[in-house]
């Protein structure tokens, strides 16, 4: 079955808290019943009404239920047009996603060894310095 096709006019009507449509990548949703609930606060949800809130989205880092939220709410897909520009589902996100979780990664491994590695040093500096040997 094909989903509706969301133009960008139909997107902006709905940018009130009474009716409130969000485009995350490239597909619309109706969060207008979710508003109320957010964690985060209606003014956040607002505020990216009536153009692509992908990469506001993406940045605050939602879990997996947040995402499981979405299926409840889909409205259609996104019409695109040269009005709006969408940032969707692009192989660049995904690869810019696994630099950002391997420098996260290698990052969180300097910050065990390297308060470890001056521990040691200094205990190694207080053993020689004593003149116990």
């Amino acid at each position: 079955m094909a989903s509706k096709l969301v133009t960008y006019a139909e997107l902006k009507a709905h940018n009130s808290k009474d009716s409130l449509y969000l485009l995350l990548h490239e597909k619309v949703y109706d969060v207008t019943k979710f508003i109320d609930e957010h964690p985060g606060g209606d003014e956040v949800i607002i505020a990216e009404a009536a153009r692509d809130a992908t990469e506001a989205f993406e940045d605050v880092g939602h879990s997996d239920e947040a995402r499981a939220l979405l299926t409840d709410l889909f409205v259609g897909d996104f019409e695109k047009t040269d009005e709006l520009k969408t940032k969707g589902p692009s192989a660049s996100s995904s690869s810019g996603s696994s630099a950002v979780n391997t420098a996260v990664e290698q990052g969180s491994n300097l910050m065990y060894f390297v308060p470890l590695a001056v521990l040691g040093a200094y205990f190694a500096w207080r053993y020689y310095s004593s003149g116990s040997i």
